[in-house]
């Protein structure tokens, strides 16, 4: 059963409206949230229509019920458009939303309110948005039945909704996004493999705006899951600069890989505005050829003297914590940096602070050139089951790395 104090949108539409002496002046046509007031609440009702709307704010309302709105005050203003306002109609029912908790793009086929008395006067504060077929049944017959015959017909099917607090607004326009207050707060705190496949999902007006408008970091993370298309057509989307600030939060490979998908000029455009070091390093990666171990490989990896002792690894290593998450190997190298042992970094937890960090390393030393064919590295992650496969300069030095997430990321672009 609906509780008293619930309306829908569906039902606030076409609601009566009555002056202070009980006559009526009109039905709403819409409503809407000033959200840098407040998040939640109706700040105006609008009645009318065509050239002649009308408004009137929340604190002029006396009660709401579905017998309509009795005003305590009926002095009535012009309606002008005004960017600040979120309108329900206009704004919300039919468009698409972000919901951030169930981390997927949801359109709004109704909105639900909550009918609260506020300093002696009812106002109406949206609860949550409603995107199943309960809602759809309300749209499909509203008006062809009394609100309470329709509560009664829409009992015995499930509600599906998202509370409001858990709703992201798509707004392509970067100023209207200000005016309305949208945080992109509950995004950035998506595993990026979920954001990955939402901003997928939104217009290319849409994906723009929101790697525009999130930290470059969490963009960066997101967009390296993202499929290679639609990679290219956000960073194409973007202005150089910006571009350029969300590929320097990338590992190097997968900054080579996103510009190589691009055309040429764009490419050359964004590179320009990378620091001095990522330029070179990028540039380096792309050159190898698409086909190639160096191209995949990431030239950031923890190496060592090849006499050094378990007490120096972790010290090393706490110097790098920002490469822990993906790290599973140390590598020893002579003193001209050529590749001469390589040890799993697991082996540390059961080594005395004294030992010859070598004494750990891994029997078989297997390694490629820079050179080698994309699918030969692919036979040597399978042959011999590794986590980790360096990659050797001609010189036999050691150039990068390529890790099992990167042949992932291979397989899958196939």
């Amino acid at each position: 059963m609906v509780p008293d104090n619930v309306l829908y949108c569906t039902e606030l539409v076409g609601l009566a409206v009555f002056d202070t002496r009980g006559r009526k002046i009109g039905r709403i046509k819409d409503a809407a949230v000033v959200p840098l007031i407040d998040p939640t609440r109706v700040d105006r009702f609008l009645i009318g229509g065509g050239w002649s709307w009308l408004t009137f704010r929340h604190d002029q309302v006396d009660s709401i019920s579905l017998k309509g709105i009795y005003l305590r005050e009926e002095h009535l203003t012009p309606y002008h458009s005004d960017e600040y306002m979120l309108r329900i109609l206009r704004d919300l029912l039919d468009q698409q939303i972000i919901d951030a908790q169930g981390r997927k793009v949801v359109r709004v086929t109704d909105v639900t309110f909550e009918i609260r008395k506020q300093n002696g006067h009812d106002t109406i504060h949206i609860l949550e948005v409603d995107i199943g077929i309960r809602s759809i049944v309300r749209r499909l017959l509203q008006g062809a039945a009394p609100p309470a015959i329709m509560r009664r017909l829409q009992a015995p099917i499930p509600p599906k909704s998202i509370p409001w607090q858990f709703c992201n607004i798509v707004e392509s326009d970067p100023q209207r996004r200000l005016r309305l207050n949208i945080s992109n707060d509950a995004l950035e705190r998506m595993h990026p493999a979920d954001l990955a496949d939402i901003v997928e999902e939104l217009s290319p007006e849409d994906r723009e705006a929101i790697i525009e408008t999130i930290d470059a970091e969490i963009a960066a993370d997101a967009l390296s899951e993202m499929d290679r298309d639609v990679q290219s057509s956000i960073l194409e989307s973007l202005e150089a600069e910006k571009a350029a600030e969300i590929i320097e939060e990338m590992a190097a490979d997968e900054a080579a890989h996103a510009l190589a998908e691009l055309e040429e000029e764009t490419s050359h455009e964004i590179l320009e505005e990378l620091t001095p070091e990522s330029k070179s390093e990028v540039s380096e990666l792309i050159d190898y050829g698409e086909d190639r171990a160096g191209f995949l490989m990431n030239p950031e990896f923890v190496a060592l003297p090849q006499n050094a002792t378990v007490r120096e690894a972790v010290a090393t290593l706490r110097g790098n914590e920002e490469q822990l998450e993906t790290l599973n190997t140390i590598f020893l190298l002579d003193r001209e940096g050529r590749l001469k042992a390589s040890v799993p970094l697991a082996r540390l937890f059961v080594a005395p602070e004294d030992a010859a960090l070598s004494s750990f390393a891994a029997e078989a030393l297997i390694s490629v050139s820079a050179d080698e064919r994309q699918d030969r590295v692919t036979e040597l992650f399978d042959k011999y089951n590794v986590l980790t496969l360096p990659v050797l300069d001609d010189d036999g030095r050691l150039a990068g790395v390529i890790t099992a997430d990167d042949i992932i990321s291979v397989l899958r672009h196939r």
